[in-house]
Protein backbone atom coordinates (compact mmCIF):
# COMPACT_ATOMS: atom_id res chain seq x y z
CA UNK A 1 0.00 0.00 0.00
CA UNK A 2 2.72 2.47 0.49
CA UNK A 3 4.73 1.45 -1.69
CA UNK A 4 1.22 2.39 -4.28
CA UNK A 5 0.56 5.44 -2.48
CA UNK A 6 4.06 6.92 -2.83
CA UNK A 7 4.33 6.03 -6.70
CA UNK A 8 0.81 7.67 -7.05
CA UNK A 9 2.14 10.64 -5.80
CA UNK A 10 5.15 10.83 -7.40
CA UNK A 11 3.11 10.08 -10.68
CA UNK A 12 1.24 13.72 -9.82
CA UNK A 13 4.29 15.76 -9.72
CA UNK A 14 5.56 14.66 -13.20
CA UNK A 15 2.31 14.54 -15.07
CA UNK A 16 0.40 18.08 -16.21
CA UNK A 17 -2.03 18.68 -13.86
CA UNK A 18 -5.43 20.20 -15.47
CA UNK A 19 -5.74 24.08 -15.55
CA UNK A 20 -6.08 25.10 -12.23
CA UNK A 21 -8.94 27.30 -11.15
CA UNK A 22 -12.07 27.13 -8.51
CA UNK A 23 -14.44 24.59 -10.51
CA UNK A 24 -11.17 22.32 -10.75
CA UNK A 25 -11.18 21.88 -6.61
CA UNK A 26 -14.39 21.79 -6.46
CA UNK A 27 -14.73 18.71 -9.33
CA UNK A 28 -11.97 17.05 -7.08
CA UNK A 29 -13.76 17.38 -3.66
CA UNK A 30 -17.02 15.97 -5.43
CA UNK A 31 -14.88 13.31 -6.50
CA UNK A 32 -13.85 12.61 -3.22
CA UNK A 33 -16.72 12.54 -1.66
CA UNK A 34 -18.14 10.13 -4.62
CA UNK A 35 -16.17 7.68 -3.88
CA UNK A 36 -16.22 7.78 -0.20
CA UNK A 37 -18.88 5.11 1.29
CA UNK A 38 -21.36 6.20 3.55
CA UNK A 39 -19.33 5.75 7.00
CA UNK A 40 -16.16 7.21 5.10
CA UNK A 41 -18.04 10.38 3.57
CA UNK A 42 -19.62 11.00 7.50
CA UNK A 43 -16.23 10.80 8.58
CA UNK A 44 -14.44 13.22 6.40
CA UNK A 45 -17.14 15.67 6.42
CA UNK A 46 -17.38 18.90 8.83
CA UNK A 47 -19.60 21.70 8.53
CA UNK A 48 -18.01 24.70 7.69
CA UNK A 49 -18.62 26.69 10.46
CA UNK A 50 -17.90 23.77 12.97
CA UNK A 51 -14.70 25.17 15.10
CA UNK A 52 -12.90 21.67 13.89
CA UNK A 53 -11.86 23.55 10.96
CA UNK A 54 -9.03 25.78 13.05
CA UNK A 55 -7.63 22.64 14.49
CA UNK A 56 -4.79 22.71 12.93
CA UNK A 57 -1.59 20.48 14.16
CA UNK A 58 1.63 19.66 12.38
CA UNK A 59 2.72 17.10 15.28
CA UNK A 60 1.81 13.58 15.44
CA UNK A 61 -1.94 13.27 17.09
CA UNK A 62 -5.17 11.60 16.04
CA UNK A 63 -6.80 14.19 13.69
CA UNK A 64 -10.76 13.98 12.52
CA UNK A 65 -11.08 12.80 8.68
CA UNK A 66 -10.43 10.08 7.23
CA UNK A 67 -6.60 8.67 7.14
CA UNK A 68 -4.87 7.81 4.07
CA UNK A 69 -4.47 4.09 5.24
CA UNK A 70 -8.20 3.62 5.76
CA UNK A 71 -8.94 4.50 1.86
CA UNK A 72 -8.87 2.18 -0.79
CA UNK A 73 -6.47 2.60 -3.61
CA UNK A 74 -9.39 4.61 -5.84
CA UNK A 75 -10.20 6.68 -2.34
CA UNK A 76 -6.78 7.37 -2.29
CA UNK A 77 -6.14 8.33 -5.68
CA UNK A 78 -8.94 11.04 -5.11
CA UNK A 79 -7.47 12.40 -2.09
CA UNK A 80 -4.65 12.86 -3.94
CA UNK A 81 -6.16 14.64 -6.92
CA UNK A 82 -7.19 17.16 -4.56
CA UNK A 83 -4.10 17.64 -2.97
CA UNK A 84 -2.65 17.64 -6.42
CA UNK A 85 -5.32 20.53 -7.19
CA UNK A 86 -4.35 22.58 -4.77
CA UNK A 87 -0.69 22.74 -5.16
CA UNK A 88 2.23 23.76 -7.79
CA UNK A 89 4.97 20.69 -8.97
CA UNK A 90 7.28 22.08 -6.29
CA UNK A 91 4.74 22.50 -3.46
CA UNK A 92 3.66 18.86 -4.70
CA UNK A 93 7.09 17.15 -4.43
CA UNK A 94 7.97 18.82 -1.16
CA UNK A 95 4.34 16.99 0.07
CA UNK A 96 5.71 13.87 -1.76
CA UNK A 97 8.65 13.56 -0.01
CA UNK A 98 8.03 14.87 3.54
CA UNK A 99 5.36 11.55 3.49
CA UNK A 100 8.39 9.25 2.29
CA UNK A 101 10.24 10.96 5.50
CA UNK A 102 7.88 9.40 7.84
CA UNK A 103 8.54 6.12 6.13
CA UNK A 104 12.74 7.16 6.98
CA UNK A 105 11.65 7.79 10.43
CA UNK A 106 10.12 4.39 10.68
CA UNK A 107 13.18 2.57 9.74
CA UNK A 108 15.54 5.28 11.54
CA UNK A 109 13.58 4.77 14.95
CA UNK A 110 12.66 1.96 14.16
CA UNK A 111 8.95 2.64 15.31
CA UNK A 112 6.25 2.12 12.14
CA UNK A 113 3.49 1.77 13.68
CA UNK A 114 4.13 5.39 15.08
CA UNK A 115 6.02 6.94 11.84
CA UNK A 116 3.15 5.92 9.26
CA UNK A 117 2.97 7.49 5.82
CA UNK A 118 -0.82 5.97 5.91
CA UNK A 119 -1.55 8.68 8.99
CA UNK A 120 -1.98 11.87 6.83
CA UNK A 121 -5.56 12.67 6.97
CA UNK A 122 -8.34 14.25 4.64
CA UNK A 123 -10.91 16.65 6.56
CA UNK A 124 -13.57 18.62 3.83
CA UNK A 125 -15.48 21.69 5.26
CA UNK A 126 -18.87 22.27 3.99
CA UNK A 127 -20.06 21.97 0.33
CA UNK A 128 -17.76 22.09 -2.09
CA UNK A 129 -19.86 24.05 -4.58
CA UNK A 130 -19.57 27.16 -6.58
CA UNK A 131 -21.95 29.04 -4.49
CA UNK A 132 -20.49 27.83 -1.03
CA UNK A 133 -17.96 28.33 1.13
CA UNK A 134 -15.92 25.45 1.90
CA UNK A 135 -12.58 24.06 2.22
CA UNK A 136 -10.28 21.18 3.06
CA UNK A 137 -7.63 20.05 5.58
CA UNK A 138 -4.86 17.30 4.16
CA UNK A 139 -2.56 17.13 7.23
CA UNK A 140 -0.28 14.86 9.40
CA UNK A 141 3.32 14.58 10.86
CA UNK A 142 5.24 17.76 9.43
CA UNK A 143 2.18 18.56 6.82
CA UNK A 144 -0.74 21.04 7.15
CA UNK A 145 -2.38 22.50 4.38
CA UNK A 146 -5.72 24.53 5.06
CA UNK A 147 -7.51 25.56 1.88
CA UNK A 148 -10.64 28.21 2.45
CA UNK A 149 -13.17 29.36 -0.30
CA UNK A 150 -15.55 32.27 1.32
CA UNK A 151 -17.29 34.38 -0.69
CA UNK A 152 -14.98 35.52 -3.91
CA UNK A 153 -11.80 34.87 -1.98
CA UNK A 154 -9.44 32.39 -0.71
CA UNK A 155 -6.99 31.35 2.35
CA UNK A 156 -4.11 28.84 2.16
CA UNK A 157 -2.81 29.40 5.55
CA UNK A 158 -2.07 28.40 8.22
CA UNK A 159 0.33 26.33 5.90
CA UNK A 160 3.60 24.12 7.21
CA UNK A 161 6.12 22.46 5.63
CA UNK A 162 8.56 20.54 8.18
CA UNK A 163 11.70 17.97 7.86
CA UNK A 164 12.58 15.47 10.16
CA UNK A 165 15.48 14.65 9.10
CA UNK A 166 16.36 18.11 7.32
CA UNK A 167 19.05 16.19 5.51
CA UNK A 168 18.66 12.31 5.25
CA UNK A 169 21.72 10.67 6.79
CA UNK A 170 21.34 6.98 5.44
CA UNK A 171 19.77 4.54 3.84
CA UNK A 172 18.05 4.65 0.26
CA UNK A 173 16.90 8.58 0.65
CA UNK A 174 20.69 9.55 1.75
CA UNK A 175 21.21 13.07 1.43
CA UNK A 176 17.60 14.10 0.74
CA UNK A 177 16.61 17.86 1.66
CA UNK A 178 13.34 18.46 1.26
CA UNK A 179 13.21 22.06 2.36
CA UNK A 180 16.99 23.02 0.91
CA UNK A 181 15.61 25.99 -0.68
CA UNK A 182 14.05 27.62 2.48
CA UNK A 183 17.05 27.44 3.94
CA UNK A 184 19.77 27.90 1.63
CA UNK A 185 18.16 30.91 -0.23
CA UNK A 186 17.81 32.34 3.71
CA UNK A 187 21.18 32.06 4.83
CA UNK A 188 22.92 33.32 1.63
CA UNK A 189 20.28 36.77 2.26
CA UNK A 190 21.56 36.72 5.84
CA UNK A 191 24.97 36.05 4.66
CA UNK A 192 24.97 39.13 2.51
CA UNK A 193 23.36 42.01 5.05
CA UNK A 194 25.97 40.95 7.36
CA UNK A 195 28.82 41.24 4.83
CA UNK A 196 27.27 44.95 4.48
CA UNK A 197 27.56 45.63 8.57
CA UNK A 198 23.36 45.13 8.55
CA UNK A 199 21.92 44.04 12.08
CA UNK A 200 20.47 40.98 10.76
CA UNK A 201 21.36 38.80 13.01
CA UNK A 202 19.38 39.65 16.54
CA UNK A 203 20.52 36.80 18.61
CA UNK A 204 23.27 34.51 18.93
CA UNK A 205 20.88 31.74 20.10
CA UNK A 206 17.86 30.30 17.93
CA UNK A 207 14.61 29.84 19.92
CA UNK A 208 13.96 26.15 20.29
CA UNK A 209 10.80 26.76 18.17
CA UNK A 210 8.51 28.60 15.54
CA UNK A 211 7.17 31.12 18.16
CA UNK A 212 3.64 30.77 16.12
CA UNK A 213 3.23 27.24 17.40
CA UNK A 214 -0.11 25.49 16.67
CA UNK A 215 -2.12 28.88 17.40
CA UNK A 216 -4.93 29.03 15.89
CA UNK A 217 -4.69 32.47 15.46
CA UNK A 218 -0.97 33.98 14.82
CA UNK A 219 -0.62 37.13 15.74
CA UNK A 220 2.60 39.96 14.64
CA UNK A 221 5.70 39.14 16.48
CA UNK A 222 8.30 41.61 17.10
CA UNK A 223 9.91 42.79 14.14
CA UNK A 224 13.36 42.12 14.01
CA UNK A 225 16.87 42.10 11.69
CA UNK A 226 16.56 44.30 8.66
CA UNK A 227 13.94 46.34 6.74
CA UNK A 228 13.53 45.78 3.06
CA UNK A 229 13.76 49.52 2.98
CA UNK A 230 17.41 49.11 3.80
CA UNK A 231 18.37 46.81 1.80
CA UNK A 232 19.87 47.01 -1.95
CA UNK A 233 18.12 46.02 -4.91
CA UNK A 234 20.06 42.26 -4.87
CA UNK A 235 18.88 41.53 -2.03
CA UNK A 236 15.75 42.52 -1.99
CA UNK A 237 15.45 40.51 -4.44
CA UNK A 238 16.92 37.94 -2.89
CA UNK A 239 13.87 38.82 0.21
CA UNK A 240 11.06 37.81 -2.52
CA UNK A 241 12.49 34.98 -3.77
CA UNK A 242 12.70 33.57 -0.61
CA UNK A 243 8.92 34.23 0.11
CA UNK A 244 8.05 33.25 -3.47
CA UNK A 245 9.47 29.88 -2.17
CA UNK A 246 6.75 29.87 0.58
CA UNK A 247 4.22 30.98 -1.41
CA UNK A 248 5.17 29.15 -4.37
CA UNK A 249 4.17 25.82 -2.98
CA UNK A 250 0.89 25.94 -4.12
CA UNK A 251 -0.40 26.51 -7.48
CA UNK A 252 0.44 29.82 -9.76
CA UNK A 253 -3.22 31.87 -9.55
CA UNK A 254 -3.02 31.12 -6.13
CA UNK A 255 0.31 31.84 -5.13
CA UNK A 256 0.52 35.06 -7.21
CA UNK A 257 -2.98 36.65 -5.84
CA UNK A 258 -0.98 35.88 -2.49
CA UNK A 259 2.08 37.93 -3.41
CA UNK A 260 -0.08 40.72 -4.48
CA UNK A 261 -1.37 41.12 -1.65
CA UNK A 262 2.16 40.94 0.29
CA UNK A 263 3.67 43.55 -2.06
CA UNK A 264 0.28 45.68 -1.79
CA UNK A 265 1.11 45.65 1.82
CA UNK A 266 4.32 47.49 1.71
CA UNK A 267 7.61 45.12 0.14
CA UNK A 268 10.02 48.16 2.23
CA UNK A 269 7.99 47.73 5.36
CA UNK A 270 8.96 43.79 5.55
CA UNK A 271 11.62 42.79 8.04
CA UNK A 272 13.77 39.77 7.56
CA UNK A 273 15.85 38.30 10.71
CA UNK A 274 18.14 35.48 12.08
CA UNK A 275 19.38 33.81 14.93
CA UNK A 276 21.84 31.34 15.74
CA UNK A 277 24.71 30.35 13.84
CA UNK A 278 25.01 30.58 9.89
CA UNK A 279 27.12 27.92 9.78
CA UNK A 280 25.09 25.04 7.85
CA UNK A 281 24.66 22.19 10.30
CA UNK A 282 24.09 24.44 13.21
CA UNK A 283 21.05 25.64 14.53
CA UNK A 284 19.21 28.31 13.60
CA UNK A 285 15.72 30.24 13.35
CA UNK A 286 14.32 33.29 10.87
CA UNK A 287 11.32 35.08 10.45
CA UNK A 288 10.16 37.20 7.85
CA UNK A 289 7.32 39.37 8.47
CA UNK A 290 5.38 41.93 6.84
CA UNK A 291 2.30 44.12 7.16
CA UNK A 292 -0.04 41.40 6.96
CA UNK A 293 1.96 37.98 6.99
CA UNK A 294 4.91 36.12 9.11
CA UNK A 295 7.00 33.09 7.72
CA UNK A 296 9.41 31.64 9.99
CA UNK A 297 11.76 28.90 10.06
CA UNK A 298 13.48 26.65 12.70
CA UNK A 299 16.19 24.34 13.02
CA UNK A 300 17.47 23.51 16.53
CA UNK A 301 15.66 19.81 17.29
CA UNK A 302 17.73 16.52 16.57
CA UNK A 303 21.17 17.83 16.61
CA UNK A 304 20.14 20.79 14.15
CA UNK A 305 18.40 17.93 11.42
CA UNK A 306 15.02 18.63 11.83
CA UNK A 307 13.39 21.63 10.37
CA UNK A 308 9.93 23.42 11.08
CA UNK A 309 8.40 26.18 8.01
CA UNK A 310 5.53 27.92 8.64
CA UNK A 311 3.24 30.81 7.18
CA UNK A 312 0.58 32.76 8.46
CA UNK A 313 -1.45 35.49 7.32
CA UNK A 314 -2.60 37.94 10.30
CA UNK A 315 -6.19 38.37 8.90
CA UNK A 316 -6.72 35.58 6.38
CA UNK A 317 -5.92 32.19 8.07
CA UNK A 318 -8.85 30.11 7.34
CA UNK A 319 -10.22 32.88 5.56
CA UNK A 320 -11.44 34.74 8.53
CA UNK A 321 -11.51 38.51 6.94
CA UNK A 322 -12.86 36.73 3.94
CA UNK A 323 -15.91 35.44 5.96
CA UNK A 324 -16.68 38.81 7.95
CA UNK A 325 -16.79 40.59 4.05
CA UNK A 326 -19.01 38.20 2.78
CA UNK A 327 -21.33 37.79 5.83
CA UNK A 328 -21.39 41.93 5.82
CA UNK A 329 -22.56 42.09 2.15
CA UNK A 330 -24.86 38.94 2.33
CA UNK A 331 -27.83 38.02 4.41
CA UNK A 332 -27.42 34.42 6.23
Amino acid sequence: MLRSLLTFLALTVILPAAPPDRTALETAARKVLTELDGSGRAQAFVPFADAERENWHYTPRERRGVPLKSMTESQKAATLALVRQLLSEKGALKATQILTLESVLAELENNPGYRDPGKYTLTLFGNPAADQDWGFRFEGHHLSLNLTFAGDGFSVTPSFFGANPAEVPRGAHEGLRVLAAEEDLARALAVSLREKNLPVIFDQRAPAEILTGEERVAKPLKEVGVAAAEMSASQRDALLELIREYTGRYREDLARADMERIEKAGIEKIHFGWAGSLERGQAYYYRIQGPTFVMEAANTQNDANHIHTVWRDFEHDFGRDLLREHYHDHDH
